[in-house]
């Protein structure tokens, strides 16, 4: 087998700033790479998780003009954790008004867990402005794949993890694990919010990679970084993202014509695999690599591998 594939060396933004997109929000965006090359926009997981200098680093600078951006309420875009005006076709919009801002008629939409699911739902509402579309740890936000999580699955493969999880929610609660988490989320204690908020973090950063990564759970138990993080994930799967049950995948017949690639690894705790297995079921047109001994993060070697070989194959390089 060839030598597996990594990220591209660090690189700075050659533009940046805020967009103001209404309802009291604007949110950070910056440009990468070479301005006028291949255009794409890469979308953050959570929701609420906000965008990493690391990202910038999946496509190759000298073809592609690479926009990142933070959506509503996280990472360096205003209000803090805010959750007003803040729902899945929102960010639909303002992903609009970035492609209109950086003038491109159609451009490559690259998505990663909520990523993903954010992809697809802008995908299918505009299928006539994306070129090619990339997703990875699939999530299509099914109720079923929240109880997976948040109630009963990913708890019998880590009960230590999980009952941390469930110790700052009574007894009694627990038979609704995200409304329980929700109350304390969006309550006016300032130090139980933010200690539901470390909580419901570190639940994620510590199951989302197959070995133990101690680097990548301190980031997710950062106080400023889970508030945001906590309060919009929970936000958004209270609300089932403002989907129909069953959308992303009941509506992928509207990706049909648009080049992609699925890339999920096969011991993905927070998305269950049979999820993308449908997606590329349901959407031919991509090629779909369900990666052996791999989680869910994109740093699992197997998954980057397959990432940059579909960037750089979208580019024109192979």
């Amino acid at each position: 087998m060839s030598e597996l594939r990594g990220l591209y060396p660090e690189i700075e933004p050659f533009d940046s700033g805020m967009l103001d997109v209404g309802d009291g929000h604007r949110i950070y965006w910056e440009r990468c790479g070479t301005k006028g090359a291949k255009p794409v926009v890469f979308l953050h997981g959570g929701p609420g998780g906000g965008a990493q200098p690391v990202h910038r680093r999946l496509f190759d600078p000298a073809r592609y003009d690479v926009l990142i951006f933070d959506q509503r309420g996280c990472g360096r875009s205003t209000p803090h954790a805010s959750l007003e005006a803040n729902t899945t076709w929102y960010l639909v919009a303002d992903i609009e008004r970035l492609r209109q801002m950086v003038g491109a008629e159609t451009w490559q939409v690259f998505g990663g867990s909520w990523g993903s699911t954010l992809a697809l739902a802008y995908a299918e509402t505009h299928p006539d402005h994306v070129s090619e579309l990339i997703v990875r740890g699939v999530y299509t936000l099914t109720r079923a794949e929240l109880d997976w999580y948040y109630q009963f699955g990913v708890s019998e493969m880590f009960p230590e993890k999980w009952e941390r999880f469930q110790a700052p929610i009574p007894e009694e609660e627990r038979g609704e694990m995200m409304m329980a988490y929700r109350r304390r989320l969006v309550g006016e204690d300032p130090a139980e919010q933010l200690a539901a908020a470390k909580s419901w973090a570190i639940w994620e950063g510590e199951t989302i990679t197959l070995m133990p990564d101690e680097g990548l759970s301190q980031d997710f138990s950062d106080g400023h970084f889970a508030l945001a993080f906590a309060r919009i994930e929970n936000h958004y799967f209270v609300h089932a993202g403002w989907l129909e049950e069953g959308q992303l995948l009941r509506d992928a017949h509207r990706l049909k014509g648009i080049p992609g690639v699925i890339v999920h690894g096969r011991y993905d705790m927070p998305c269950p695999a049979r999820y993308a297995w449908l997606l590329s079921k349901a959407w031919p047109d991509a090629e779909f690599h369900l990666v052996e001994g791999a989680g869910h993060a994109f740093s699992e070697p197997g998954i980057l591998d397959r990432l940059i070989r579909a960037t750089d194959r979208f580019a024109g390089r192979g």
